[in-house]
């Protein structure tokens, strides 16, 4: 029996149709929210809208702040992320896009209330991201372009393969190159090499009108110098170039107690005086932390000291109150193992911790970087990974450091009670960041950074809130101008506040990078404008 054309004709129109109808259908849950003809777009086929790719991104570490957004964006190349936002600038009502790396922010930073979340993870899923890439140069040496998505645990690895690797870390290394390049990225590693900003060459950047520009301090430096520290404010970071040194084998690890405030930091400020990049007798790594009754000595950063010697440290602890904890690292390989303990008692020559509590690990140098890992893994088999985290990150002047161990350690934390989490407390060099970035430090030439990096659980998380507004507090109320590091603010004018002398620069630059305001949002600074 012949076939009828026109019957063929028509079910094939009304296939059409019923397909087109289901499109549509798909769109309306979006109408409100974003432009319908977005799904005409070749990188609609990207966007997620299902509960599981929203819920995926509402949330953060932080485990606090919720928010979802209108649509998650899974790019397969930086072209997809180009085109998003160039969408959504050129549209007449733009909206809201916020770049995602491990979601590891602390309070919705990396969120976008009814706007897209670019997820940069995706990135690594696909051929058409930067990856990571090791090369040489006469002018800079060795260096990795490294993509924006990348985790510095995979740059690791990845440079180890031939011998380098970059000198300036963060305690955790599952963040992505993005998010900590956002901030500032720093650790023990800051005092001596800097904070990962200042270890940066060159960018790819995608702007607030979506173009993709490259920049570094010769070319394009407002956007180079914008973008490091910027929060996120002025363009998602694509690709990164970081330098590179020889990379060491294994790593001497020691930490010592101290009874006293002034002792230990006296120590501490004698210890990164020795500071240049070159110099063999210098330390590679210090932090310091606070030991006190209500937390164990170990804890999730690293099991260091030996369970023969934690009744001990808990008797000091118990005599004292708080213990302070003073932990550094110097690096070697073969051609320096022969000499690293003698530079390093000479270093260590005339220090002021209590007789006795000196530990000291020899550890490869990977195993060092990545020590937290072991800690998250622990805690994710005992289902505590997954908890709000009550964070505060503060930089202080080294000025105010007796009033804040007296007002804050002493007289807040101790009579609280309640911290059971790490407390650091560490010095800095101011001289080690470029005062032409976005990162806010205070004005002299050494500050302290402190971190309460609190867990809780789902129904106290508010008392850790209430004591971080408290500490805040005391320090406006004493007049410490202390500067929030991974800051939260909720009006402009605490921005304002925070950025002090760098405000008008950085609403300028906000204003010819992102002059709509659609990058992340999350951050809330320039919401109520």
């Amino acid at each position: 029996m012949a076939e009828n054309p026109t019957i063929t004709i028509c079910l094939m129109a009304i296939l059409f149709i019923t397909r087109l109808a289901s499109t549509l259908g798909k769109s309306k849950s979006w109408t409100g929210l974003l432009p319908p003809q977005i799904q005409t777009l070749d990188f609609a086929r990207h966007l997620h809208v299902e509960p599981d790719a929203i819920k995926s991104v509402s949330s953060d570490y932080g485990n606090i702040v919720h928010e979802n957004p209108a649509a998650v964006l899974y790019p397969s190349s930086i072209e997809d992320i180009t085109s998003l936002i160039k969408f959504s600038y050129n549209n007449y009502t733009p909206f809201t896009v916020a770049a995602r790396g491990h979601g590891h922010s602390v309070g919705g930073q990396a969120m976008a209330s009814n706007g897209v979340v670019v997820d940069m993870t995706s990135l690594r899923n696909h051929k058409n991201g930067t990856g990571i890439t090791v090369s040489k140069c006469p002018s800079l040496g060795f260096y990795a372009d490294v993509g924006g998505e990348q985790l510095w645990i995979d740059v690791l690895h990845s440079t180890m393969e031939h011998g380098f690797a970059p000198v300036s870390w963060t305690d955790y290394l599952y963040l992505s190159v993005g998010g900590t390049l956002s901030n500032a990225g720093i650790s023990g590693t800051t005092f001596r090499y800097g904070p990962q900003i200042s270890n940066v060459y060159e960018m790819d950047v995608v702007t607030g009108k979506g173009e993709l520009v490259t920049c570094s301090s010769h070319t394009n430096s407002e956007l180079f110098y914008a973008v490091l520290g910027g929060l996120g404010q002025f363009g998602i970071i694509t690709r990164a170039r970081i330098a590179l040194e020889p990379a060491p084998k294994r790593v001497k690890w020691v930490r010592m107690l101290y009874s006293d405030f002034s002792a230990f930091t006296r120590d501490q400020e004698r210890l990164i005086s020795i500071n240049g990049r070159k110099q063999k007798n210098a330390l590679d790594y210090l932090e310091g932390s606070l030991l006190m009754a209500q937390g164990p000595p170990n804890n999730w950063r690293s099991s260091f000291f030996p369970s023969s010697d934690i009744p001990k440290i808990m008797s000091l602890v118990t005599q004292h109150a708080i213990i302070y904890c003073l932990e550094v690292a110097k690096y070697y390989d073969d051609g320096t193992r022969h000499i690293v303990d003698k530079d390093l008692q000479q270093l260590l020559k005339g220090l002021s911790f209590v007789a006795g509590f000196m530990f000291e690990k020899d550890v490869s140098f990977v195993d060092f970087l990545n020590r937290v890992r072991s800690g998250e893994q622990k805690l994710h088999s005992q289902g505590l990974w997954d908890v709000p985290h009550p964070w505060l990150n503060l930089f202080l002047p080294k000025s105010r450091i007796l009033e804040f161990n007296k007002g804050v350690f002493h007289d807040l934390v101790l009579k609280r009670n309640i911290t059971t989490g790490v407390v650091l407390f560490y010095p800095m060099n101011r001289k080690k960041w470029d005062d032409k970035m976005s990162a806010v430090i205070p004005e002299e030439d050494i500050f302290y950074t402190v971190g309460f990096l609190h867990s809780s659980g789902f129904n106290d998380w508010q008392a850790y809130d209430h004591q971080n507004k408290d500490i805040l507090k005391f320090c406006d109320k004493a007049g410490i101008e202390i500067k929030q590091y991974l800051p939260l603010y909720n009006s402009n004018k605490e921005w304002i506040n925070h950025f002090g002398s760098k405000w008008r620069n950085f609403r300028e630059r906000k204003a010819q990078f992102d002059p709509k305001m659609m990058l992340s949002p999350g951050q809330r600074i320039f919401n109520d404008i």
